[in-house]
């Protein structure tokens, strides 16, 4: 089933969901599934499943001289979403992004979801290799999400790269995007990346998920400026407790966000991690609360690989 006809069918109630990690290589998958089952309590319609891309590594040879290959710390998504769709009889919603596809391996990928029956997908550009300062997309593959949606939206309607292809099959994928409250770090402002988010809605996009937040002020402006620029799909918050100390600086510096003065001050007073992760649990609950009362299509939890935290707040909450 396709992501809005399971907002759709909630009729006005929140719903839980939640992103997960591919396994390191080399894991097995029962250790991804280890994780997910505490999770199933609270019936996720769906599970997103990120994609990493590759990084550049280099090996000694003999001699002294380095050698430079590639290589992809957490490689599986497509299998991942299909043996999750096979194992918990529930939807997965695999990202597709530009860096690392040409237009052919992105068609190639897409078509392989489609057979699997994998009917959503969340599109978005996806980060620079980490030795790039900037990103550089593939020889001809898509600079932009934009670009992407284009190309997903078109074979939606039985159009493929190769035009010679008669009575090509559709595809029936319900897009999904991001969004950014506190705007992406590529944006010069707000309005500017606003701007972009709506002409993907135009383009085809069904609904929106957000950069993870830890003011619900920020999403709740964020849906009030979408919807006075004309953006009236689902705009789904994406969220995630604070675990460690540690955070209060790599999750600004990695996802562009902010982290409320009171939280940080309550972190800063923590003895130990351990203590950071039930400051985070107790202040991601309320927050929850918050967005529950507001009607909100689901709350959608970044998990990043770790179940108990995400439990014990789901289970205040569903």
């Amino acid at each position: 089933m396709k992501v809005i006809d399971h907002l759709r069918n909630a009729n006005g109630k929140t719903l839980f969901t939640l992103e997960i990690l591919p396994p390191l290589k080399g894991e097995n998958i029962k250790n991804l599934f280890s994780n997910i089952d505490p999770l199933m309590e609270f019936k996720p319609p769906f599970i997103d499943v990120t994609y990493h891309r590759e990084e550049y590594v280099y090996k000694k040879k003999d001699g002294g001289l380095l050698e430079k290959s590639t290589t992809r710390k957490r490689p599986g998504t497509v299998g991942i979403c299909a043996a999750i769709q096979n194992h918990y009889k529930i939807d997965t919603v695999p990202h597709i992004i530009c860096g690392g596809f040409s237009r052919e391996e992105t068609e190639n990928a897409l078509i392989d979801l489609h057979f699997l029956g994998v009917d959503n997908v969340l599109l978005l550009q996806g980060d620079a290799i980490k030795s790039e300062a900037k990103f550089v997309p593939e020889p001809d593959g898509h600079r932009y999400a934009s670009e992407l949606l284009e190309q997903v939206v078109k074979m939606n309607r039985g159009i493929y790269l190769d035009e010679e292809l008669e009575t090509a099959a559709p595809t029936g994928f319900c897009i999904g995007v991001a969004g950014y409250p506190e705007k992406h770090f590529n944006a010069p402002n707000l309005k500017t990346d606003l701007k972009y988010l709506k002409l993907k809605v135009d383009m085809g996009a069904q609904y929106v998920v957000t950069q993870m937040f830890f003011d619900n002020q920020k999403y709740f402006e964020f849906v009030d400026r979408c919807r006075e620029a004309g953006i009236h799909v689902p705009i789904i918050p994406g969220i995630k407790p604070l675990t460690g100390k540690g955070q209060l600086t790599i999750l600004p510096k990695t996802f562009n966000i902010d982290i409320p003065e009171a939280l940080v001050d309550e972190a800063e007073k923590c003895k130990d991690n351990a203590a950071v992760k039930e400051l985070g649990i107790a202040w991601c609950i309320e927050q929850s609360k918050e967005l529950i009362k507001k009607g909100v299509p689901t709350l959608h939890f970044y998990s990043m690989g770790k179940s108990d935290p995400i439990y014990r707040i789901a289970k205040e909450l569903f």
